[in-house]
């Protein structure tokens, strides 16, 4: 004999045994498939980091997350002071900018969101149209320290962050006290890494300002604000029925339903910790504003590869549950199951998330968990009936794993829950256990087989 037929007979041996001895080898075999199952996960991850390319090369094309940040008015200005240079006094000048924000902002968004597909990945992408007004206070420049002869307010710019600006689909307008203004490409004189301008040549002429504008941009995923404003409104309509509020101020009012969502902003300034006026000298930045933007993302109610990870960690659980109940059928009925046996509905057990990934990237996730799911049960039911001989019990193991995967389907759909859930189950698995080994004698020796194998006659010796 083999060393293999060897380590397979002492195996047969083991799981012969008591049902303690069974019991450790059945948990032996259980840690067996965490191979296979890790490399399910990898599968799922490999799946889940196309799917990120794609998304990547789809935003590339039609438009990235966006956030406007703005729009806020910039204004060049000369500094100038002395310095002694030994018994002399120096004047030097430096050119500065004034950044201004606005005293009141409100803004109005219209997003019209669909899906486009690279290759079998839907990513989520959407057209926006938005409106922005609002006014422009005078600040003090006296407060500031500037002086006002040494302003050049002919060259002042209106400015508008927009993180990908080649997503622009239309002339961006902008009127300012009634007159409109040409936009540029380019972030002018601010800090800004993206935006467009619009040159002003007069910008106050009286304590107030307003303005109104209007851009339409095509994005992916998700459109972020910055509430700039000392009191900034911001309102959010959209056809996309699972909006995800994001950033540091959630919506007051909002609505969701079947056909989109509504939402609405409202924020003080005294939350912004932000000053509304500010030169170049000093720390602000506007791409700081940044920090504190708002908005939505647009995600899809099931994500199927998200959805076929968490399943994934529940795994090891549902081949240990399994196997705990072929073994407690062993241990009420007396029938034996070979090793492989054991190994054959392990892996029946692992196909079930290959299915589930595979065929949810092309019939959405809960298609895809009933035809997986009811493929093992079939599957795993017909081969019980066998290695346990006999329909009934094969019956009890087909609606046991059945009912484990309706369990994690609701674990999975109901994430807020999962843990409560859970806890429940296992405490359920280990409650019914005890009361159905409650009578067992597990110092008794082994019961018989009722249906013992007659070992084949050795063929008779040649004269």
């Amino acid at each position: 004999m083999s060393k293999e037929q060897s380590l397979l007979v002492a195996v047969s041996n083991t799981l012969g045994g008591s049902p303690l001895s069974r019991l450790a080898a059945i948990a032996i075999l259980t840690v067996s498939f965490l191979l296979p199952i890790a490399w399910i996960g990898d599968l799922v991850s490999e799946r889940m980091a196309r799917r990120d390319v794609a998304v990547v090369e789809v935003s590339q094309k039609w438009g990235a997350v966006q956030r406007l940040t703005g729009p806020a008015l910039v204004v060049p200005y000369t500094h100038k002071w002395t310095e002694r240079d030994g018994k002399a006094v120096v004047e030097k000048s430096q050119l500065r900018t004034l950044t201004i924000l606005p005293s009141e902002l409100s803004a109005r968004a219209r997003i019209d969101g669909a899906e486009r597909y690279r290759g079998i990945f839907a990513v989520p992408v959407y057209r926006a149209s938005v409106e922005i007004g609002g006014v422009f206070a005078m600040p003090s420049l006296a407060d500031l320290r500037i002086d006002p002869a040494l302003v050049e307010w002919s060259r002042s710019q209106l400015v508008l962050g927009i993180a990908d600006v080649h997503a622009i689909q239309s002339r961006a307008t902008a009127a300012w006290g009634g007159a409109e203004l040409p936009f540029r490409s380019g972030p002018g004189s601010s800090d800004l890494k993206a935006g467009i301008h619009a040159p002003i040549a007069k910008p106050f002429a009286g304590p107030m300002a307003r303005f109104v504008l209007q851009v339409d941009l095509n994005g992916s995923s998700g459109l972020y604000f910055t509430p700039v404003g000392e009191q900034t409104t911001v309102t959010v309509d959209s056809n996309w029925p699972s909006p995800s509020f994001q950033g540091n101020w959630l919506p007051g009012e909002h609505s969701i339903g079947a056909d989109g969502f509504r939402a609405r902003w409202q924020i003080p300034f005294l939350g912004r910790n932000q000053a509304p006026a500010w030169t170049s000298a000093s720390p602000h930045t506007l791409s700081d504003l940044g920090d504190a933007a708002f908005g939505v993302d647009l995600v899809t109610p099931v994500d199927a590869h998200r959805m076929s990870e968490r399943s994934v960690k529940y795994a090891r659980l549902f081949v240990l549950l399994t196997f705990g109940v072929i073994w407690l059928i062993e241990v009420l009925t007396g029938v034996r199951v070979h090793p492989i046996q054991y190994l054959l509905i392990g892996g029946a057990l692992c196909t079930f998330y290959l299915l589930e990934l595979s065929l949810a990237e092309h019939l959405g996730f809960a298609t895809a968990y009933l035809l997986a799911g009811t493929a093992v049960v079939g599957l795993v039911g017909l081969y019980a009936a066998v290695a346990l001989r006999g329909w009934s019990r094969a019956l009890a193991v087909g609606c046991t794993i059945g009912g484990l995967y309706g369990y994690l389907y609701v674990l999975l759909t109901n994430e807020d829950y999962a843990l409560l859930l859970g806890s429940l189950g296992v405490f359920a698995a280990v409650a019914v256990t005890m009361l159905l080994t409650r009578k067992v004698d597990w110092y008794a020796e082994r019961p018989a087989d009722p249906e013992p194998r007659v070992p084949p006659t050795a063929p008779a010796a040649r004269a």
